[in-house]
């Protein structure tokens, strides 16, 4: 797509001459993701209001240009890759807080706002907004609610999804449309917000989010379980669940994700340590107390060699900047990587921990597990040299495998990263024909012109 200089012209007038550019050495900053996978596109533009999505838009449907939103890029299936060129649309401008409700819960923000701020500037009020990815210190929350991101939390707390009362948002012809409510219930016809929630920027560019809040836990309690097997840790996840306690995160390191963030780590690995659990209960202080007691005691009947207690929330941060710092650190082993985000109930997390180390020996690649294995989201990470032929391709058996096994242990091929562009070819292997004609067929009615991302979700 080659950009008429009308076109950038009226961009420049929308938007103002310092917010939109053409020049390469830009473009390249917004054409690739966490995926590695790039695609330059024609122009950028960083609208600052509502408004000027409107124009944009209605210019992009007058003119039929491609146009994709894009928060901070950090997705991992390339949603915000422009692979057909185009106007990529970035938020980064309407970054405000708009309003937070203590009355009533609520909280109003535009989609530039970075997730950690939410989290600071919510919890200075008692108040707490639960979804953590592991990239909040950089995501935004439009993007989280672009692929409905989760994070550790979400095995107590839900995901994005859950706390998305509505929102404001504009179609690829520049009509806004309200979806939802400020309030904790409403069902007035269809459910327009869970549509747009995780459809990866297809249908709407969303412009203002309406999210619930819950009180602050009073108090929190990290543990680190350690364990000489990494059966032994899966079984003892679904033990956990089995309880009537529900931990609010429930993470799983492998020995090989434990290699990589060894040096963030407070104690030290013994040869005998293959995995590792980071367990977190909340609540009030007798009831954190309690539940942290009766964890530790079931995790020792499971075979943990011993459980570790944060004696403070430095410490707790400590242990959590170890594990959040496992997904940039694998680039320090490995030049590419593949992070694919399975999910399987949660008693067959055992057969897929035993199933990612046959795949590290049959093809001979570094794999790395780890993730929110209390609502059974594993992150299973294959390692290789794209620039190796031979990797490359083994690496790609290594994934065809990985959500064939996925899919035939009754889970899902991916739990909050998305399809975006990489898992195009896999989603009908977990959708049927019916199902995916439906969705296609709402892409159609929100955007009849197929401008707004297209080349995601659907091949």
């Amino acid at each position: 797509m080659v950009f008429s200089g009308f076109v950038y012209k009226q961009l420049q007038k929308i938007s103002g001459k310092s917010n939109v550019t053409r020049e390469k050495e830009e473009l390249l900053c917004y054409s690739y993701d966490s995926t590695g996978k790039s695609f330059l596109p024609d122009a950028v533009v960083f609208p600052g209001c509502e408004d000027e999505i409107v124009r944009i838009l209605k210019l992009a449907s007058k003119e039929n240009i491609i146009t994709i939103p894009r928060g901070a890029g950090s997705g991992m299936t390339g949603g915000s890759v422009p692979v057909k060129g185009g106007l990529v649309i970035v938020t980064s401008r309407m970054n405000r807080i708009l309003e937070i409700d203590e009355d009533n819960f609520v909280l109003k923000v535009q989609p530039g706002v970075i997730v950690a701020d939410i989290h600071t500037s919510v919890e200075e009020k008692g108040l707490f907004y639960p979804p953590d990815p592991a990239s909040s210190s950089i995501c935004t929350i439009g993007g989280n609610v672009g692929e409905c991101a989760g994070g550790p939390r979400a095995v107590k707390y839900g995901v994005t999804r859950d706390y998305v009362l509505g929102l404001r948002a504009v179609l690829p012809s520049g009509e806004i449309i309200q979806t939802g409510v400020s309030t904790v219930k409403g069902v007035a016809g269809y459910d327009l917000t869970r549509l747009i929630v995780g459809s990866e920027g297809t249908l709407a560019i969303v412009t203002q989010i309406t999210l619930k809040l819950l009180p602050k836990p009073f108090a929190v309690k990290t543990l680190a379980v350690v364990f000489d097997n990494m059966i032994k840790a899966a079984k003892t996840v679904s033990g956990i669940m089995k309880e009537t306690i529900i931990p609010r995160c429930v993470e799983y390191l492998d020995r090989a994700a434990l290699d990589l963030v060894k040096d963030h780590l407070s104690f030290e690995l013994t040869k005998e340590t293959q995995a590792l659990l980071i367990l977190e209960v909340d609540g009030d202080d007798a009831s954190v107390k309690r539940d942290a007691q009766r964890i530790e005691h079931l995790c020792l009947s499971y075979g943990a060699t011993k459980v570790l207690s944060a004696s403070d929330p430095k410490a707790a941060k400590k242990l959590w900047d170890a594990r959040k710092a496992l997904s940039p650190v694998m680039y320090k082993i490995a030049t590419n990587k593949i992070n694919e985000d399975i999910v399987v109930p949660i008693n067959k997390i055992p057969d897929l921990v035993a199933f990612t180390q046959k795949l590290q020996e049959k093809y001979s690649l570094k794999v790395v597990a780890f993730g929110h294995a209390g609502d059974g989201n594993i992150h299973c990470n294959i390692l290789y040299d794209k620039s190796d032929k031979s990797q490359a391709q083994r690496a790609q058996n290594a994934v065809d495998e990985l959500f064939d096994v996925t899919l035939r242990l009754g889970g899902t091929i991916t739990g909050e990263h998305g399809v975006g562009m990489t898992k195009l070819k896999y989603l009908p292997l977990e959708i049927g024909t019916v199902q995916l004609e439906l969705m296609k067929g709402i892409k159609k009615v929100f955007d009849p012109q197929n401008i707004l991302n297209p080349g995601k979700i659907f091949s």
